[in-house]
Parts: structure tokens; C-alpha cells; sequence
């Protein structure tokens, strides 16, 4: 990510309408790619560049390079408005985006998009107008704005239409609804800003039946978590409403919503690493500036937020570059914040989604909830491992889905420390979990035909207990994968496998199984930053119509 300053810029936002940025992918390696030219407004000449080497020009690639410059822009212009700075840059992009945008809906948009205006999805036009809008509000009655007043409007009538069409089409609870509910609010706090007037709209975007309150209801479980049960969308939703609240006194937001917060918090590490559980980015820079928002905009609503760790990790996985936006968003509420202090981690903690076990420095997660709809992956009963910095076996989140191939790859059960039956994926399914004590077991039938299968996962003394039992109604390979993303050594010591898991944090496991059992290390895909980074995994594998594996995990030594 190209730096930002709080100096007047010398480039210009792209000329042009944008694209999909899940196309910004190289398609031979599968990494998203590099973040080059953005504050230049010019596609780099010769095409942008991977990791690996190659330049990538293709259309889609350049569409996809103006939809993050343009974002790119929309912050930095937010940025300079702290500073009574950026009135001329908002003025010049509402001419631009009316003249790209005077034609209606983007013509290039996928057959299954909601098509946007300025972007391909009406969902990236909410994501780049939110900021824009908020910019819009600081600077209001210290410059003349007059002229982003058709864009504004404009905003606030394509957030009614998209949000319409989702309630049409039955799709409220979608993660799209919120972002277009906080267009509506913000953009049209915004006009009202520069015209001044009061704002009218909080029935229709807010409090009403279709507003943000009604969305988090319905979008969410009593437990907090998003019914996606993606870290990352459920950040993108929280983030949505947090950002419709400025102005709004927490006292008066549903409790949901600081559910939400605590339940984002009950899974991250002691050092803040957040699981990247079903679709969303392992790493990348973008997502740890929306956690950083989330963290300045959750500790001015509650003061249990419990996600000091979180921002600390994201602060250092941007670097040097950080522009400090985020510390500037002081007074954001028009109330205190709601009084609470961060729940103690217990040694388990049940959601509807995971099982948080915690034991002798170990942090697990097993997945045991609803599939998640079209972001959900097919890791039913994985157990992904953490020390507090270090990600031994981690969920290896998903690449841009641009890129079919990979994308599919990272959705399977292959990619996942979970059981596969005959090497194939399971179909979509639910377990049932169950608590006794320290203990958690998840049961799971169906999702293989004649298939039954519960994984119990122990807080023990010091160590975390794993034990898989598989029936099944024939003879079948009947496989436990490891996908550990750090240095990964086994060893067969008699009817033992030992393992040793390095990191910051040195991870020691002990391994016995029933029946016929044979252990494999194969090479394979690291986690989804990067498809090309080879990891030690290991397959232990039973033919048969039975088979039961346990595990016994201890940080630092047997």
C-alpha cells in the first residue's frame, strides 16, 4: 500500500468507472497483486506486478486496479477533511462521478452482480460512498459543497433501489443490506449537512423496517455472530453499522450489536490474532485497516470491547505506512460509552458457530455451525490451533475469487486440518455440539452418505485432548488431515506419530489411532496469501468401516 499524507495530493482519483477487485489476482500464482500506482490516478505502464515476478494487464485487472485506487482516494480525501483540508477534491469527484455515471447502471457488471454505477456491484459503490460521504460531513459549513450535493442524492436513491431489490428478492439478512443502509444514512446525512438542514432519515435507514436495526436482528444470532459465520464478513457488516451510528448514542443501539463486538473479540488470540474462518483474506493490509476502524469505532461504544490485542497486530501488519486515520476518529458517538470490562477468556467458550478451547497456551477453534451460505467452506469439524502469536494450524482463509481454480481449492475439505471421506467434499451440513465440563464434542451425519463422525476436544491440564471417531456404513478412506502453516516435523515412534509445530511458540503433539492407520506428510498450499508457499501437511489415513484418532497437544514439551 502506497503511503498516505495529510499533505494536498498531487495525483488525481482514476478517470475511469471500476471494475471487480476480487479480479486484482495474478492468474498464474493466485496472489493478490501488488497495491502500485493508486496515488497517480495512471494504470502503471507494462501492466502490475506479483510477487513472483509477472505484470498483469488484462481489462479485468485494470478494472479491478481503479475499483482499490478509487478507494484509495475515498481515504485519503477523509483523511485531509480532519485536517478542514480536501473540499476541492470532493468537488471535482462529484463532477467526475456524475459524468461517469450519467449512463446508469455499469454495463460490464456479471450476470449475478447487483449492478453498481460507478463500480460493477452496487456494493462497491456503498463501500467507496460511506467515506466519501463522512468527508463530505466533517467539512460541511467550513467550504462550499454545493456541488457534491447531485452526487449525494444520487447515492441516497441507489442505496434505496439496491436495498429494495434485496428486500424483493428475499435476501435482506444479506451482508450487502447493511452497506447499503449506511449509504443511505451517511450520504444522506451528508446532503442535509451542506444544505443545512436537519436530517429526516433515520426511520427509513435506521429504526425502521428495513433499516440497520432490523438488518442486525436478522443477520445475526443471539450469540453475535454473523449467520455467514465468516470473520471476515462479520467484521464487514459490524463495520457497516458502526459507521451509520456517528452522531447516534450507543444507550439507544440494540444489544446485538455489542454482541457482535464481543464475539469478534471471544475469538482472537491473546496477541490478537483473528482466525480467518471461512471466506475472507488470511493477510492483507486492507483488512487490517478495517480492523483497526472497527477497534476506534467499538472502544467509543463500549468500553468491554475486548479488542485492544486486535488493533495492536493490525497497527503492526500495515507498518510504517499507516496514515493514523483511525486515531482520528474521536467524538464519534453522541453519547458515552456503553459501561462494561472484557469478559475473562474461559477454558470454553460455545457459540453457535465454534468452540473456543483454551489450554496451556493453546488456543483452538473447533467449527461445528451452519454452513454459511456461498462464504461458508467445507471444514465441518476442523480444528484450526494458535498459540497466542502463532498459527500452527490455521483456517487458510480464501484468495480473491477471481481466481476460480485456487478459490475452489481453498473451499474444500483438502484444505482443511478436518476428516475427508474417499478424497472427495462432503455436502453441506450441521453438527450438533454438546458441553460436559471442559469437554466439547461436535457429532456430524449426512454430510458423507452413511457417514458419522464427532470430534470431543478437551481443556485439559496443561495440554488440549483431541479425539475423532468415524463410522461408516461400508469401507471407506477415512482420512484426518493436519495443514499446519509453520515448520512441521513427524516422526513414527512405534505405534506413535509425534509431531513438532514451530513458531514463536513451540507446539509438541502425540498421536495414536485404531486400526490400520497409516500417516503421510505431503507437500501443499500454505494459507490463501499465497497460494505458492509450500507447507508440510500430513494425512492420516484408515480404510475401513471404523476408525478413531487422538491427539495430545502440549506447548513446549511432552
Amino acid at each position: 500500500m502506497a503511503p498516505l499524507t495529510e499533505q494536498p495530493p498531487s495525483g488525481h482519483p482514476p478517470s475511469g468507472r471500476g471494475g471487480w477487485w476480487h479480479q486484482y489476482v495474478c492468474p498464474a500464482h493466485g496472489v493478490e497483486l501488488d497495491h502500485v500506482g493508486f496515488e497517480t490516478g495512471e494504470f502503471p505502464a507494462g501492466g502490475v506486478p506479483c510477487k513472483y515476478g509477472c505484470r498483469v494487464e488484462t481489462e479485468a485487472v485494470r478494472g479491478a486496479w481503479r475499483v482499490l485506487a478509487h478507494h484509495w482516494w475515498a481515504r485519503r480525501i477523509r483523511l485531509l477533511s480532519y485536517d478542514g483540508q480536501g473540499a476541492d477534491l470532493l468537488t471535482s469527484y462529484a463532477r467526475l462521478y456524475l459524468e461517469l455515471t450519467k449512463e446508469g447502471e455499469h454495463e460490464q457488471a456479471q450476470g449475478w452482480m447487483q449492478r453498481g454505477r460507478l463500480f460493477h456491484q452496487a456494493l462497491t459503490d456503498a463501500v467507496w460512498g460511506v467515506p466519501i460521504a463522512h468527508a463530505v460531513r466533517t467539512l460541511a459549513g467550513t467550504a462550499d459543497l454545493s456541488e457534491t450535493l447531485p452526487m449525494l442524492d444520487d447515492m441516497v436513491d441507489g442505496a434505496r433501489r439496491a436495498r429494495d431489490a434485496m428486500v424483493a428478492q428475499d435476501k435482506f439478512s444479506s451482508n450487502y443490506t447493511a452497506w447499503f443502509n449506511a449509504l443511505g444514512v451517511t450520504a444522506g446525512q451528508a446532503a442535509t449537512a451542506v444544505r443545512g438542514e436537519a436530517w429526516d432519515g433515520e426511520k427509513e435507514w435506521l429504526t425502521g423496517e428495513h433499516g440497520q436495526f432490523a438488518h442486525l436482528e436478522v443477520s445475526t444470532g443471539e450469540d453475535g455472530w454473523e449467520w455467514e459465520a465468516s470473520t471476515y464478513y462479520h467484521g464487514f457488516v459490524l463495520r457497516a453499522y458502526l459507521l451509520s451510528l456517528r452522531g447516534h448514542d450507543p444507550a439507544a443501539v440494540p444489544d446485538r450489536l455489542e454482541a457482535m463486538i464481543a464475539a469478534l473479540a471471544g475469538i482472537a488470540t491473546d496477541d490478537g490474532i483473528l482466525p480467518a474462518l471461512h471466506d475472507g483474506p488470511y493477510l492483507r493490509v486492507p483488512l487490517a485497516l478495517e480492523w483497526l476502524e472497527i477497534v476506534a469505532l467499538a472502544r467509543q461504544f463500549t468500553t468491554g470491547h475486548g479488542l485492544d490485542a486486535v488493533a495492536s497486530r493490525a497497527r503492526a501488519e500495515v507498518g510504517p505506512t499507516y496514515d493514523g486515520l483511525e486515531d482520528r476518529y474521536d467524538g464519534w458517538f453522541a453519547g458515552p460509552p456503553r459501561s462494561g470490562k472484557p469478559r475473562e477468556p474461559e477454558a470454553v467458550e460455545l457459540t453457535n458457530s465454534y468452540a473456543v478451547i483454551r489450554a496451556g497456551g493453546i488456543h483452538a477453534v473447533l467449527d461445528h455451525g451452519p454452513h454459511g451460505g456461498s462464504h461458508g467452506h467445507h471444514d465441518k469439524l476442523a480444528l484450526y490451533l494458535y498459540g497466542a502469536t502463532t498459527p500452527w494450524q490455521p483456517d487458510p482463509g480464501q484468495v480473491p475469487y477471481g481466481h476460480a481454480e485456487w478459490r475452489r481449492y481453498y473451499k474444500s475439505a483438502a484444505a482443511h486440518p478436518t476428516i475427508r471421506i474417499d478424497g472427495v467434499d462432503p455436502a453441506e451440513a450441521t453438527g450438533v455440539v454438546t458441553r460436559d465440563g471442559a469437554s466439547v464434542s461436535a457429532e456430524i451425519s449426512g454430510w458423507y452418505d452413511g457417514v458419522r463422525a464427532i470430534r470431543t476436544v478437551t481443556a485439559g491440564n496443561g495440554e488440549l485432548i483431541d479425539e475423532v471417531r468415524v463410522e461408516a456404513d461400508r469401507d471407506r478412506e477415512i482420512v484426518l488431515q493436519f495443514r499446519p502453516d509453520v515448520d512441521f516435523a513427524v516422526q513414527v515412534v512405534g505405534d506413535e506419530v509425534h509431531t513438532v509445530w514451530s513458531g514463536a511458540e513451540v507446539l509438541h503433539g502425540r498421536h495414536v489411532a485404531e486400526g490400520n492407520a497409516v500417516s503421510v506428510t505431503r507437500p501443499g498450499p500454505g494459507p490463501a496469501d499465497d497460494p505458492q508457499r509450500t507447507r508440510i501437511g500430513l494425512d492420516w489415513t484408515v480404510v475401513g468401516t471404523t476408525a478413531t484418532f487422538r491427539s495430545v497437544y502440549r506447548v513446549g514439551g511432552h
